[in-house]
């Protein structure tokens, strides 16, 4: 009569029953990690008190950067770093890739699916080189998808024209 005994390792709740946060991580996309950690902005929206950079000083210098090649976060990171901003949103009422887009010199393809379209360019450059790397090859599949799924997000947003594609021969022109 085993089975009339108290358990003594009783399981968990349904998560109907319980605060979800527990139970459901999302997990990454071509990877098994669940993990949750992530960086953690201010509580205060408003710039520090010991920041004497006027917002007008802060979308020059984010222009002149930009006028140098940096990538938006780039750009964030030198203000960040080299200048004391932390939140360029905080002083400016702006984030970096409005103000650029408000002066012109915003990029013309968004800075994450060009950082995909580049991996895959340089996986590609790999294969090349080595033909039977299968790992890469495997990669290089996982990474277009990536850049595909982008892709259409970017173009219901409107942030892409809608007859933008990504083709594997052309992408090193986009890239350069």
């Amino acid at each position: 009569n085993l089975h009339r005994l108290p358990c003594l390792f009783p399981s968990p709740p349904p998560p109907s029953t319980t605060n979800n946060q527990h139970y459901i991580k999302m997990g990454r996309m071509h990877a098994p990690g669940k993990g949750i950690s992530k960086s953690a902005l201010p509580y205060k929206r408003t710039p520090p008190s010991w920041l004497k950079i006027s917002a007008t000083d802060v979308e020059k210098e984010i222009c002149k950067l930009a006028k140098k090649g940096l990538t938006p976060s780039q750009i964030g990171v030198i203000l960040r770093d080299s200048h004391g901003i932390a939140q360029v949103k905080s002083v400016t009422g702006q984030k970096v890739v409005r103000i650029l887009k408000a002066n012109g010199l915003a990029p013309e393809i968004p800075e994450d699916l060009y950082m995909l379209i580049k991996k895959a360019v340089q996986v590609r450059k790999h294969l090349e080189k080595n033909r039977k790397d299968k790992d890469s090859k495997f990669r290089l599949i996982l990474i277009e998808s990536r850049i595909h799924r982008l892709a259409r997000y970017y173009r219901t947003t409107r942030k892409l024209p809608a007859n933008w594609k990504y083709e594997s021969a052309t992408a090193s022109t986009l890239v350069a």
